[in-house]
């Protein structure tokens, strides 16, 4: 039996999409029933039936930044973008790539464009009994998945931000976690998910960390966004991932550290494998 979060990664069909393109760059996926919501503006879009083109007279940074902006701000104040972050995010279909444009975070899955974020497994090992994991359950005001079970740190990365200080960073706010703990982060592998939501589409790279952590430290959350923290074992962590009760994108960043060290069976995880590279 193939595991839920495994499934839901890859729950997309591009034939209810239309692909969103700069230049000759498709940068992102717009379900096909948003298209006819980007008609108000002709002089921003071209939108022929296969694909939503950004128009070339916006031919730098600014001035696509400015027309989307322009766009987005609009689309918000229609409640068509859900849960506004004051988070610029840049569209790039590399995370070391030159961006094409910046948007408001909350914009990127109405448009489909790429995303970034880091997923931190918080590990506590004791030598002399099994190792347990800190997970952490999401406040019941946040904007996407809220109340469900998450990795003790996770967070998008924003523009102007490397994914070292976005560690460090989300450790402190999330968790608690001082830089000098956050900086021994060690890298896992990189999870891509591809997934239609309400809101649009998913198109995210993960970073996967580890990080070990005092068995006499316990995460106590900066900003609000965390409702409590549990320390839980393999097994009790295992189920939950099945139950269905974590994120998709904790789930994954939980199983590649469990099949990584061996803490679970790697047939227990049929499908994985694929999602550790890129679907497009």
């Amino acid at each position: 039996m193939t595991l839920p979060c495994i499934s839901l990664a890859r729950r997309f069909d591009p034939a209810a999409h239309r692909p969103f393109v700069i230049g000759a760059e498709q940068v992102g996926w717009i379900r096909a029933s948003d298209v006819a919501l980007l008609a108000r503006w002709p002089d921003v879009f071209a939108c022929n039936g296969e694909r939503v083109v950004l128009s070339p007279r916006f031919d730098t940074v600014d001035l696509r930044s400015a027309a989307l902006g322009a766009v987005i701000g609009a689309l918000a104040a229609d409640g068509r973008i859900p849960g506004w972050r004051d988070e610029t995010y840049a569209i790039r279909n590399a995370f070391d790539a030159s961006p094409l444009a910046f948007i408001e975070r909350a914009a990127s899955r109405f448009f489909g464009t790429m995303t970034y974020a880091v997923h931190l497994n918080g590990i506590v090992e004791y030598g002399d009994r099994a190792p347990q994991l800190w997970i952490a359950r999401r406040s019941d005001t946040k904007a996407t998945d809220p109340g469900m079970l998450d990795n003790v740190v996770a967070g998008g990365i924003g523009w102007g931000f490397g994914v070292a200080e976005t560690i460090v960073k989300e450790c402190w706010e999330e968790a608690g976690i001082p830089a000098d703990i956050a900086g021994r982060a060690a890298p896992g592998r990189t999870v891509h998910v591809l997934q239609s939501l309400p809101e649009g589409t998913q198109a995210e790279q993960i970073f996967v960390y580890d990080l070990a952590l005092p068995d006499d430290f316990a995460p106590r959350n900066q900003d609000g966004e965390v409702g409590e923290h549990r320390l839980a074992s393999v097994e009790k962590t295992a189920r939950w991932i099945e139950e269905g009760a974590m994120t998709v994108d904790a789930s994954l960043a939980t199983l590649d550290c469990l099949l990584r060290r061996n803490w679970i069976d790697h047939d227990a995880c049929e499908g994985i494998d694929t999602l550790f590279e890129p679907p497009y």
